[in-house]
């Protein structure tokens, strides 16, 4: 049996994604490895980073119904997953 996925309907997201592992471990891991990372890898790394921070920006958002309001802010566009993980992989 086939379950189809309503497109409307985000799957929740995970609690810890591999940004903020990124955020908390990101410069101990640069550091063990000095000269071991490339340019690509540290870039990488800076873009999971940064992705869906203010750091690239966004915009609000507000519902038409009850008037409340939220930031959205923009992906790295890196990946399909929200915080570019596939691309990471």
């Amino acid at each position: 049996m086939r379950v189809m996925a309503r497109p409307d309907v985000r799957p929740p997201r995970p609690a810890i994604e591999f940004a903020n592992v990124l955020r908390w471990h990101g410069d101990a891991y640069r550091r063990d490895r000095a000269g071991h990372l490339g340019r690509v890898e540290r870039r990488v790394m800076s873009a999971i980073v940064a992705c869906r921070t203010e750091a690239l920006g966004g915009h609000m958002e507000a519902c038409d119904d009850c008037g409340m309001t939220r930031i959205a802010y923009n992906s790295c566009l890196m990946g399909k997953a929200g915080n570019g993980e596939l691309a990471a992989i």
